[in-house]
């Protein structure tokens, strides 16, 4: 299983914002497989606490899906 460790640096952050920072995106129920992969992660609140250790695991995550532009003005 291919997992990437992050640690929390900086105060304010939530899960679902450190995803964002390593993907670049949010993949469908991805914040609830970390939570499920991390136990005890949930407890810590919806801000985690600045040197919390996460692991992500990076093993079937759907790939980058494009869709088309749409322009609201030409």
């Amino acid at each position: 299983m291919n997992i990437r460790t992050e640690t929390v640096k900086a105060e304010g952050f939530t899960l679902a914002q450190m995803v964002w920072a390593l993907l670049r995106r949010q993949p469908e129920g991805y914040v609830e497989r970390v939570l499920g992969f991390n136990p005890g992660l949930a407890w810590l609140g919806p801000f985690l606490p600045v040197g919390t250790i996460i692991n992500f695991p990076l093993d079937d995550i759907d790939p980058v899906q494009t869709s088309d532009v749409v322009y609201l003005w030409d």
